[in-house]
């Protein structure tokens, strides 16, 4: 059992309230045990200079931290001067993620924006993202025809901590983990991106393949949980 008696392959308590900001037709906030992110999505008429005069559309995100999401307040990127390689970094998986389960010919000249803001950070913000996000595609595609959406996805974070794969680390677990990998999914149980990184040793090939189970596990119940909110 690990310190908040979850066991070695179970998630933290995970929910998806819609409609958290009226504004934007997509919004969602998600909640990854404490780690909470808002995620919204807007389509805007209008592509990227590379392609113009295209029949193609286009999907991109950002992903930052907000000031009070951490113990010690984060700075901005406006006062920092420079921008967040690690906020940047994040930004680009979000897309990538999503672009994978968006036809971009459906959007056909327009461009589908993604916001993912940490209000509270404990571990998993990555992920949370990206399975919030989709829940906000949804949302603000729902009218277009034809409908962009190919399937869903969401993504979980597993590591090995003293020797053990666990599933959906918070911060203390992932803080001193040896091993830290995230996994994104398809609701068809396809990969979209697996990363992985050695911490404080190298890992074996069994060890890689017994968090990936863990992982797709998870993954399938996030799934689920993805498609409750959705009729909800």
């Amino acid at each position: 059992m690990r310190r908040d008696g979850r066991r070695s392959d179970q998630l933290r308590p995970i929910a998806f309230e819609r409609g958290f900001n009226d504004r934007p037709p997509g919004c969602v906030l998600v909640s990854y045990g404490r780690t909470r992110v808002l995620c919204t999505a807007l389509v805007e008429e209008g592509v990227p200079p590379f392609l113009v005069n295209s029949s193609q559309g286009w999907l991109t995100a950002e992903y930052a931290m907000l000031p009070a999401s951490t113990d010690r307040r984060k700075a901005r990127e406006g006062r920092t001067g420079k921008p967040d390689s690690r906020s940047l970094e994040i930004s680009r998986l979000i897309g990538r993620a999503l672009r994978a389960v968006v036809d971009l010919k459906a959007l056909a000249g327009r461009t589908l924006w993604i916001d993912c803001d940490v209000l509270r950070a404990d571990g998993g913000t990555r992920t949370a993202a990206v399975s919030g996000a989709w829940i906000a595609v949804r949302d603000a595609v729902d009218g277009l025809n034809p409908s962009p959406l190919r399937g869903s996805v969401a993504a979980v974070s597993v590591g090995l901590v003293d020797g053990e794969p666990v599933l959906d680390l918070d911060y203390a677990e992932d803080s001193r983990a040896s091993v830290d990998l995230n996994v994104v999914m398809t609701g068809e149980a396809k990969y979209v991106e697996v990363q992985g990184t050695a911490e404080s040793r190298a890992f074996t090939d069994a060890e890689l393949q017994s968090m990936l189970g863990i992982a797709r596990k998870g993954l399938a119940e996030i799934a689920r949980l993805q498609q409750a909110a959705t009729r909800a």
